[in-house]
C-alpha cells in the first residue's frame, strides 16, 4: 500500500528541472535495490545537494537538508564496515 501510494506522488516531480528529477529518481530506484523505503529516501536526500551544487544553484537548499545529508552519509559510511 505505501508503494503505491509513493507511485502516486511521481506525476508531482519536476521531471523538466534535472536537479529535481534526478535526486526523486536516484530515490525512486534505490528503494527496490535496497529493499529499503529509508535507504531510497537517504539517497535522494544525499543527491539533491550534491546535484543543486554541481548545477550551481546551493543556494535554494535550506541548510537542514545539508545537515540530514551529512548525517545519512555519516549513517552509511559507519554501518558499510
Amino acid at each position: 500500500i505505501v508503494g503505491v501510494l509513493m507511485m502516486g506522488s511521481i506525476k508531482n516531480i519536476n521531471f523538466e528541472d534535472f536537479t529535481e528529477a534526478m535526486p526523486a529518481f536516484l530515490a525512486i530506484i534505490a528503494m527496490p535495490f535496497t529493499f529499503s523505503i529509508a535507504n531510497g529516501i537517504a539517497a535522494g536526500l544525499i543527491a539533491y545537494p550534491i546535484v543543486k551544487i554541481a548545477a550551481g544553484r546551493a543556494k535554494e537548499i535550506h541548510p537542514i537538508v545539508y545537515i540530514l545529508a551529512f548525517l545519512f552519509i555519516l549513517r552509511f559510511a559507519t554501518l558499510a564496515g
